[in-house]
């Protein structure tokens, strides 16, 4: 996986906004640059303030796109997980081909090598990119409306609940496959931390010290923003991993890491009497083999909360 650099200091990110906010009073638009890949696919550069620099996002755009130049679409984002990068759902799945004839656009925007799409301490806002540059380039330059699904694999799916969960009404519908819930239950600040180092990254550059800033850790935390989830629908699974797995040990051992914190974030919304729809299913593996099955099992969520056909 091609590695691209996310030790970005807070002066710099703020020096970008800086010149943003300029361009924007004086009438300029962010950058971006287009290259098509496809009849419907295309990899768009943008420049983020958020980000201090550059980013892509691969666009998947309807089949009658270029034919009704007066129409809007309803999107469908899908989040990458770690150590991987904003080409992952079209290299793994079959979603140009699933969403061909469908009126949607498909947005996949890149998260840095560790996949954590969040506000560094340390470093890039990658939220602020998901949930507000990336919307506002689909608005201007694509037509987009204001319906929008989110969907994640791994630290994709902690994106796709945090993002809905910290910025209610953004999305219609989130769905979290295998998702990292949870941020503060018991071993999983080591699991975070542990993602943030096989990056060379430093130390707490994430949101500081699980302990001395637990505040920060649980603001970012989906099962503790919850009561921002009402009113969305919602899609959680998770597999059990080496409990009736079939010894894939690493990706079943993950699995089995997320399996208790995905049950205390659906047991507190639970609580909070919001609906969920969940699959906890016997085995699995932390792996596209299972998220692929995953995605077409909440289809119908997250088509009905677009208002496209299944």
């Amino acid at each position: 996986m091609p590695h691209r650099t996310t030790g970005v200091s807070r002066r710099t990110v703020t020096k970008a906004a800086a010149a943003a906010g300029l361009a924007v009073l004086f009438g300029a638009r962010p950058a971006t640059a287009a290259t098509r890949l496809g009849p419907r696919t295309l990899d768009v550069s943008l420049s983020s303030a958020a980000l201090g620099g550059s980013a892509p996002v691969r666009l998947i755009l309807p089949s009658g796109f270029d034919t009704q130049p007066g129409r809007t679409y309803p999107v469908l984002y899908l989040l990458h997980g770690a150590h991987d990068d904003y080409t992952s759902w079209t290299r793994e799945t079959d979603i140009e081909a699933f969403t061909e004839g469908r009126d949607l656009i498909v947005a996949m925007p890149d998260a840095g090598p560790t996949g954590i799409p969040t506000a560094w301490r340390s470093g890039p806002d990658y939220e602020t990119f998901q949930v507000e540059e990336v919307p506002a380039l689909l608005a201007r330059d694509y037509r987009a409306s204001g319906v929008r699904v989110v969907a994640g694999v791994s630290t994709g799916g902690y994106g796709a609940m945090a993002h809905t969960a910290r910025h209610p009404g953004a999305f219609a519908a989130a769905a979290s496959y295998s998702g990292i819930l949870d941020t503060t239950a018991p071993g999983v600040p080591t699991l975070m931390d542990a993602i943030v180092a096989r990056e060379n990254l430093a130390a707490h550059s994430l949101w500081g010290s699980p302990l001395l800033n637990l505040l920060t850790w649980r603001d970012f935390n989906p099962r503790a923003r919850a009561k921002g989830l009402r009113g969305t629908a919602l899609y959680v699974s998770n597999g059990s991993g080496l409990a009736g797995g079939t010894g894939d040990w690493l990706p079943e051992a993950l699995e089995s890491a997320l399996w208790p914190s995905a049950h205390a974030f659906t047991d507190t919304l639970a609580l909070l009497g919001i609906p969920v729809t969940t699959h906890f299913y016997a085995g699995g593996g932390h792996s596209w083999a299972y998220w692929k099955q995953e995605f077409t099992a909440s289809w119908p969520m997250l088509a009905g909360a677009l208002g496209v056909a299944e």
